[in-house]
């Protein structure tokens, strides 16, 4: 038996979707154990594209368990809609395969409300949100003012709760923001409206979860956003309102730690950022927008062009630390054909010291200087590689560098979008 968590090694959007996938086919049960519908994975299998939020990427492959932990914030709408996309393509949602927490808290209209007004009086100072409440609800959750998804089942606390916090949010939206308040009772009727599809996939998760290691079977854990976002240990404060790190799956689902036996890191083979926040290795020339436009950099959840640049090992060297990565799916390799040379940032500089792991006080990794490294580029086409050994020599020696740097195997390598494009070492 192997439980295997899979995190986002850089700033988010590294193509966590389409290992998942992967390895959602070695796995009885999937879980989504953080973050919000502020993220978005991508899975094309046979040239079929598709786009998932909050349900986990396993629910395309027959057969397995997919469930929502209680570190998940959870938009009713969203999932229900969701459910609908995946039922009308043929795919198999029913209870009996997937399941919320009922300790799951619930994104609310005020929590969203609340994250864009709160985002607009900022004027230069943003943050990057989504706009989506995934803030917001954390905060709640945090202030033990919540709604969890097991409330459901009892209408007179979902509006005595609703009632409570309107209490405070509208006075907030109105006098504050100069945002229209909510009603009240048009906030429960909605929820409440919901309420019937949403209960019978209400479970106990981490029975369940624990159930399947019982029996022998691998459970797979899936991330949201990116390492460098997590609330605590990224480049604070333009990071997420989750712990994004390998050991909140635990916490985030309702397990033991000692039972997380398998820590992938998806790397992308460049760095991608999205929003506010410091990015040494940032290009704003022509290679910046080849790599944009070469991979498609583009967010699935908002549409937002992402910012590119080169990798950052300093940047995947802190993952590693925080996370005990145990290997590394290589994704979009093949988005760097055609350039001459590449660059990887080995080191920074700050205040004439050379740093090795990212410095800890607040703007300081906007203010480092990346030392680079250059190597050779490549020009043949790779997406058809089925081998590490049919790969060019100059990119095997990329791979192997990144494996140097980093003191982690590349244990399965992305040469395209689709499933098959995958090299497995």
């Amino acid at each position: 038996m192997a439980n295997t968590v899979i995190i986002g090694a850089q700033w988010g959007d590294e193509g966590k979707g389409k290992i998942v996938d992967m390895l959602s086919a070695q796995s009885q049960v999937i879980v989504r154990f953080q973050g919000g519908n502020n993220a978005g994975h991508t899975i094309k299998v046979k040239g079929e594209e598709t786009i998932l939020h909050l349900i986990p990427s396993g629910i395309l492959h027959d057969g397995k368990i997919c469930l929502i932990g209680n570190g998940v914030v959870l938009d009713p709408a969203v999932f229900l809609s969701e459910v609908d996309h995946l039922a009308a393509r043929g795919i198999d949602v029913a209870p009996t395969r997937l399941g919320i927490s009922k300790k799951t808290h619930l994104i609310m209209p005020y929590h969203k409300s609340l994250d864009k007004a709160r985002e607009a009086k900022r004027a230069g100072h943003k943050i990057g949100t989504t706009g989506r409440g995934i803030g917001p609800c954390y905060e709640d959750k945090a202030a033990r003012v919540g709604l969890r998804a097991g409330d459901l089942a009892d209408p007179g606390l979902v509006r005595e709760k609703v009632r409570h916090a309107l209490l405070e949010k509208n006075v907030l939206l109105r006098d504050l923001y100069k945002f229209e308040p909510l009603d009240e009772n048009a906030v429960c009727d909605e929820l409440l409206g919901l309420a019937p599809r949403l209960l019978p996939y209400l479970t106990d998760v981490d029975a369940r979860i624990h159930e399947t290691m019982l029996a022998g079977q691998n459970v797979l854990f899936e991330g949201a956003q990116g390492i460098h976002l997590d609330i605590d240990h990224g480049t604070y404060p333009f990071v997420t309102s989750s712990n994004t790190v390998a050991g909140n799956a635990a916490a985030g689902s309702g397990v033991a730690p000692g039972t997380l036996n398998r820590i992938v890191g998806i790397v992308k083979a460049y760095t991608t950022r999205v929003g506010s926040g410091p990015f040494p290795t940032e290009l704003l020339d022509d290679t910046g927008s080849y790599l944009r436009t070469k991979g498609h950099e583009f967010g699935a959840t908002t549409g937002r062009p992402r910012r590119c640049g080169w990798l950052d090992a300093v940047v995947l060297r802190e993952t590693v630390r925080l996370n005990g990565l145990t290997d590394i799916a290589l994704t979009k390799l093949d988005v760097l054909q055609n350039l001459p040379a590449l660059q990887i940032c080995v080191a920074y500089e700050l205040d004439g010291k050379r740093l090795e792991y990212l410095p800890q006080e607040e703007g300081a990794l906007g203010r480092v200087t990346p030392v680079y490294e250059e190597l050779p580029g490549f020009e043949d086409d790779i997406s058809e590689c089925t081998a590490f050994e049919e790969l060019p020599g100059t990119v095997q020696g990329y791979i192997r560098r990144i494996e140097e740097l980093s003191g982690v195997k590349v244990s399965m390598i992305s040469v395209g979008a689709d499933r098959r494009q995958t090299i497995v070492r």
